[in-house]
């Protein structure tokens, strides 16, 4: 991933088309492999990291598209095994060939939903056109509909906040920090109102300091990934592991 790239696409995005048209925001689709297993963890800060691409994309302005599932290493995707094939005869190893569709094969998008533990993830009696992934047992939507710090709920927390939030809808965009090597960071202005939004996109430790430019005298932590101290100065922050925050400033 070029980062700052990443960040200059997106930000051009909120800005050109701010007065020539509407943003649609999605990280995924069917032709594409999860954002979280591209761009998070998909094991060890899992919801960590579906929590921050959430909340990077959903307080952009634009009309956010959620799609459902998880990733499977099994391809029926005739473009996947076309490739695969046309490759091998051009002299690339099995294991060359894998890597390259474990990031890339869009069939990661495309597995059965997993409602929860029994057999088929209770997803069919049959067969399925895709198996399901093993990790059902513990990744369901019967488990998350129990856990209220779920990533389902999250979704639903920052789904509330663009309703009840006109400045997530109609305020101006600017991106902070272009040329941070780890921190999306981007603020949203409406009247006197401003959103700030803090992304650590990695998994390594990262500081976030303010600029001396935002200026306010009430904060409120709308969201956050982790368990924050609201009290707390953000001035300077030392951002944890795919770490997201969003603060309204007033």
């Amino acid at each position: 991933m070029d980062f700052k790239k990443l960040k200059k696409v997106l930000s051009e995005w909120q800005t050109e088309l701010k007065v020539q048209g509407w943003n649609l925001l999605f990280w995924n689709n069917h032709d594409l492999p999860r954002i979280v297993s591209r761009w998070g963890n998909g094991k060890k800060y899992r919801v960590e990291s579906a929590k921050m691409l959430a909340t990077l994309l959903h307080f952009m302005q634009g009309t956010p598209y959620i799609y459902q599932g998880e990733e499977i290493d099994n391809y029926n995707d005739i473009e996947i095994l076309n490739f695969y094939r046309d490759n091998l005869k051009k002299g690339y190893s099995h294991q060359e060939m894998m890597e390259t569709i474990w990031k890339n094969g869009r069939d990661n998008a495309r597995t059965p939903i997993q409602w929860n533990d029994t057999e088929n993830a209770d997803f069919t009696a049959g067969t399925s056109w895709l198996k399901v992934n093993p990790n059902y047992k513990e990744i369901n939507v019967e488990d998350a509909l129990k856990d209220s710090d779920s990533i389902f709920y999250y979704y639903q927390k920052l789904i509330r906040l663009r309703k009840e939030n006109d400045i997530i809808v109609y305020g101006d965009y600017e991106l902070l920090l272009a040329e941070d090597d780890s921190i999306f960071a981007y603020t949203r202005t409406l009247a006197d109102e401003q959103l700030l939004v803090i992304v650590n996109l990695f998994e390594e430790e990262a500081e976030f300091i303010l600029s001396n430019e935002i200026s306010f005298e009430k904060k409120e932590l709308l969201i956050s990934n982790y368990e924050v101290d609201e009290d707390e100065s953000i001035t300077k922050l030392e951002l944890r592991p795919y770490e997201a925050r969003a603060y309204k400033l007033s």
